[in-house]
């Protein structure tokens, strides 16, 4: 019989565990069970988690794959007794790409209409027309061409608006402009005045939205970073945002989450935060697709998804 073992922070344990079991009944689910040796069913074949517990690895230590409940595995890569021989698989999709779209979508079509001032001019009781905006004249860098940040790239696209697709190696994607390399983000920036962060978080990727970067962009920009709050320099951020050069950012994700009541972003009237809810996991498109990739593993058969951990993704 296949032992699988989930250990995930936060939520209902219990639902998880049970929706699995009902796609693999051939298999013996529980959850882990810290500081309770032996309860867990021990010696797991397969580990489903988010951001687990250390001691699940020195629990179970022939574990043939670990399923992350997420597309990025930064924190996972860095945990220091993460087996380093067993294969790491992250989700593909799981109904996150189409949300992340919505997200981005709407950020830009907010800042590109004019939107928030409509809302001030409302609340003032003023009736005002202003100037029709161009899509051509907000051209957008997508940095980031996986499942996800080529869903956006094509979302984006198809309200007409120029969109350059920028990733660290070299990719191909319809109606998209794609760049790659250290010259290709230098030319992504310069033509764009809209950022968007979808990049996974590495070394090479860590403060990618910093001054240097930001200030190529052209002037009134807007940054929309849904990655990882560490490709951020919050302190950049601020100076260009007040300096003019970027009227606005939206902003999903944070270098420590729950963002600390003192930090400056929530009071800066140029920034829109919300609370890392850009693309949420579907427990159901998940598991199914979780169970899908053990069974086909349990046969011998190939998977994607499999985390190169050399580049980080």
């Amino acid at each position: 019989m296949t032992d699988i073992v989930f250990c995930a922070k936060g939520g209902d344990a219990g639902v998880w565990v049970r929706e699995l079991a009902a796609l693999m009944p051939q298999a013996r689910v529980q959850a882990f069970a810290s500081g309770e040796p032996g309860n867990d069913g021990a010696a797991a074949d397969y580990a489903v988690v988010w951001t687990p517990a250390a001691e699940l690895f020195e629990r179970h230590t022939r574990l043939k794959a670990i399923f992350n409940l997420g597309a990025g595995v930064d924190a996972l890569l860095a945990m220091p007794n993460l087996p380093k021989n067993v294969s790491v698989v992250r989700l593909g999709d799981a109904g996150m790409s189409v949300q992340m779209a919505e997200y981005v979508t709407h950020a830009v079509i907010r800042f590109t209409r004019e939107l928030d001032r409509y809302e001030n001019d409302t609340r003032e009781l003023h009736w005002r027309l202003r100037k029709p905006t161009l899509r051509r004249d907000f051209p957008i860098a997508v940095l980031g061409l996986g499942v996800i940040g080529a869903r956006v790239a094509q979302s984006l696209a198809g309200f007409e608006f120029p969109v350059f697709g920028w990733s660290r190696n070299a990719r191909s994607i319809a109606g998209i402009e794609c760049l790659h390399g250290e010259g290709g983000l230098d030319r992504a920036l310069a033509q764009s005045r809209i950022v968007v962060c979808i990049l996974p978080l590495t070394p090479d990727t860590d403060s990618i939205l910093c001054r240097r970067n930001l200030e190529k962009l052209l002037p009134g920009g807007l940054v929309i970073n849904v990655a990882r709050g560490a490709h951020l320099v919050d302190e950049d951020l601020l100076a260009l945002l007040d300096s003019g050069h970027l009227a606005r950012a939206v902003l999903d994700v944070f270098r420590e989450e729950p963002l600390p009541a003192e930090h400056p972003f929530w009071k800066h009237p140029a920034i829109v935060m919300t609370p890392h809810i850009s693309a949420r996991t579907l427990r159901a498109a998940t598991l199914e697709q979780i169970s899908e990739k053990i069974r086909r593993l349990e046969q011998g058969l190939p998977i994607e998804g499999i985390v190169d951990r050399m580049q980080g993704y």
